[in-house]
């Protein structure tokens, strides 16, 4: 309720506030004796507000008890649409029907439309329950900022639609309608200011991580930059052999890696297997191309014998220490545990039984917690 006249431009102060300073002035009446009727009476020209966080008055002329704005501070239905809307992004399917031309992707759509309708109206809402500029109003905070970020991305989303231009980066910015829930829940919203806020904090845990990242880096480039390409060709005059070198299998996802003569690798161009054709072991050599022998095949891979740098690195050319981009790579998958046996025994074969060591000292490294997340 209001005391006083409401389009007054007298004080406006939460009600706590008023019956605070009403308890010490009766108070102070007792010990004086004074009835305190002709201060009591003024007291009244004062007013109190509903919601103190929020400013006053919005628009010049909208206060908070003042139709519509007390409507739009009491609405609660968004969040009910943020779950709808999750929802629905998670049933579209953009593979299955390109043109959108099925039931399932119409009604889909047409939700979508809906729910970006609810958002702009709910947008326009708060602008006129908050006011629009200002630390109090709606883009004085973060979270409404991209709330307005969100509803302006839908809007040029929508307009290119008319125009049948299709942006897919834009239409992206539509996963970011679910982040709108953190706004609606206080205690998330904390949880997520908390978290960033702590991000700051880590900037000398990112700046070892870079260290660790640098140094492997640099030394694995000095090590074996282009060692991953070494592959077993034959002789230089010999050209009868099926392909130009030694391939374990027909897409080379499992190259044979071999050690140059200056390494001291594991496998070199003698370890290579011998061929085999329809489940059995060729034995015959070059000089019985031409002579037919039920049963027999000529094992071509013997002549597999100059360990040489080639030009393609195991996995696509994905795995290789052949520069620094390229090592922290190799470094980030190591760390993760995923796949960092076979990369060793790449480095293994080409370089060094010893490499193993770097192997083992990096993922100590990478494991090892930092001595203050202990705590």
């Amino acid at each position: 309720s209001l005391i006083g006249n409401p389009w007054s431009g007298e004080e406006i102060i939460p009600r706590e506030r008023l019956e605070k300073e009403e308890d010490e002035y009766e108070e102070a009446v007792e010990c004086d004796g004074n009835d305190g009727d002709e201060d009591a009476s003024s007291d009244t020209s004062v007013l109190v507000v509903p919601y103190p966080e929020l400013v006053p008055v919005v628009f010049f002329c909208l206060k908070q008890t003042t139709c519509p704005r007390s409507l739009c501070i009491r609405m609660r239905v968004s969040i009910m649409v943020i779950l709808l809307n999750c929802v629905t992004l998670g049933m579209y399917q953009p593979c299955e029907n390109i043109d959108c031309s099925s039931d399932r992707c119409q009604i889909l759509q047409a939700f979508d439309a809906f729910i970006y309708i609810f958002f702009a109206l709910e947008m326009v809402i708060k602008m006129v329950a908050l006011g629009i500029f200002g630390r109090r109003c709606y883009l004085g905070d973060t979270w409404n900022r991209l709330d307005f970020f969100i509803v302006m991305a839908g809007m040029v989303e929508y307009s290119l639609d008319l125009q049948n231009m299709n942006f897919t980066a834009i239409r992206t910015v539509r996963v970011l309608r679910p982040l709108k829930a953190i706004n609606r829940v206080p205690s998330m919203r904390i949880l997520v200011n908390l978290l960033l806020d702590t991000l700051p904090m880590l900037g000398n845990v990112l700046l070892l991580c870079f260290f660790v990242f640098f140094i492997f880096g640099i030394i694995g480039v000095q090590l074996w930059a282009g060692l991953l390409r070494n592959r077993c060709y034959p002789e230089e005059n010999f050209t009868l052999l099926p392909r130009p070198y030694y391939m374990a299998d027909e897409d080379d996802e499992r190259p044979f890696i071999c050690s140059l003569p200056v390494d001291n690798g594991i496998m070199s161009c003698t370890d290579v297997p011998a061929r085999r054709e329809g489940g059995r072991t060729c034995c015959l050599d070059k000089d019985d191309v031409f002579v037919s022998v039920a049963g027999l095949c000529v094992n071509w891979n013997r002549y597999y014998t100059r360990c040489h740098t080639g030009f393609s690195n195991p996995h696509k050319g994905a795995i290789n220490f052949d520069n620094i981009a390229y090592a922290w790579i190799v470094i980030f998958q190591v760390i993760t545990l995923e796949g960092w046996v076979e990369i060793m025994y790449y480095v293994m074969d080409a370089h060094s039984f010893y490499n193993f060591i770097y192997f083992i000292l990096l993922i100590i490294v990478s494991q090892t917690k930092h001595p203050t997340c202990n705590h």
